[in-house]
């Protein structure tokens, strides 16, 4: 199956992914269903948002995280202090399960990809997903960047808490071992992200050092009514935006408390809409909606006084004046020398029959 992702950067659209990861363990206790069948109901309601890709994330917390990991995340709205006991809570899918969500992804026509955390899910993700996507965390984890690296997919990298240097070396780390397409995630390793601290200015920055890479943004703050967050992130330069994904905002835990839902999806998608309208191609060239303003608000050569036949004219004769239905103003050096063809009253707007060029 061909990559939406990856068909869309290319033609130059917009992208939007919703990074499920494993918020499907939370909405199966609360629905009462199974993890499975909860998985499948958010991949249904990112298609149905409008959502173009979803997103997993495949790990085990033996391999993640050593016991004593402190947490990095806001407590009152995840209270678990140790990222391996988190990790613990969600790391009971593996191939069978991961497999039944990519077929079932491509039944309904939404791309499946997952962030691999470990060598065996990197190994066995590889026949499921057409894009590899690295976590920020795994940035500096050259080793393991460039084990997915030769893999000679597509990757999407997240540079949450880096600086230019380990962004360089990550890139170069991707490109020693394959020359497939790469997007760069501007990203926020702050959970909830405050809006004060989105530094979405950073896109625009990664857009003009890396020109060669798509340009995207990995999205940790609140959403809000006006979508004004990723709106400006798209306008910076953010071609593709990959946000957490819940049915629910209310539920305490994981990465629900700033995800967007259904609803928050299909704004973002109408909003970017709304600002490819409003931004058109940009082509340096007048619109054909401009085309009476255009002819009507410029201005022409007119006579300054009256003007017998015979006359050689000079600029002294001329003067400019709405409409621009006759000879432009920058042609005036041409006018003057010209003979009149005929008798121009004042006030003519002069036309090419009206002369005679040369003396």
């Amino acid at each position: 199956m061909e990559s939406t992702i990856m068909k869309r950067l290319g033609e130059g659209k917009f992208v939007l992914i919703a990074e499920i990861g494993v918020n499907y363990y939370d909405i199966a206790t609360e629905r009462g269903i199974s993890n499975m069948d909860a998985a499948k109901l958010m991949v249904k309601e990112a298609k149905a948002a409008g959502i173009h890709a979803v997103k997993f994330q495949t790990y085990k917390a033996g391999t993640l995280a050593a016991k004593a990991s402190p947490y990095y995340w806001d407590i009152t709205e995840e209270p678990t202090r140790s990222q391996y006991e988190l990790f613990t809570k969600f790391d009971s899918f593996g191939y069978a399960e991961y497999k039944e969500l990519k077929e079932y992804s491509d039944s309904i026509g939404i791309e499946f990809l997952s962030t691999a955390f470990d060598i065996e899910s990197a190994d066995y993700l590889d026949e499921l997903m057409n894009v590899y996507k690295i976590s920020s965390s795994d940035l500096s984890n050259i080793p393991f960047i460039e084990y997915q690296a030769k893999k000679n997919k597509p990757i999407l990298l997240s540079v949450g808490a880096s600086n230019e240097d380990e962004i360089k070396r990550a890139l170069s780390a991707i490109r020693k071992n394959t020359d497939a397409p790469v997007a760069l995630l501007h990203c926020v390793l702050e959970y909830p992200t405050p809006l004060e601290d989105a530094n979405l200015l950073k896109i625009a920055s990664l857009k003009e050092r890396f020109p060669d890479v798509y340009i995207g943004y990995s999205d940790h703050t609140k959403p809000t009514d006006d979508c004004d967050i990723i709106k400006c992130a798209y306008n910076l330069g953010a071609q593709l935006v990959e946000k957490h994904f819940t049915l629910n905002k209310t539920l305490k835990g994981n990465d629900h408390y700033h995800a967007m839902d259904p609803s928050d999806a299909a704004k973002i998608l109408s909003a970017i809409e709304r600002m490819d309208m409003i931004r058109g191609k940009g082509d340096l060239v007048s619109l054909d909606t401009e085309s009476a303003a255009r002819q009507n608000a410029r201005r022409s050569l007119v006579s300054l006084g009256n003007i017998s036949k015979g006359r050689v004219i000079t600029k002294e004769m001329l003067t400019f004046k709405r409409p621009g239905t006759g000879i432009s103003p920058d042609r005036i050096d041409e006018v003057a020398g010209c003979t009149a063809a005929c008798d121009i009253a004042d006030d003519t707007i002069i036309q090419e029959n009206m002369l005679i060029h040369g003396r």
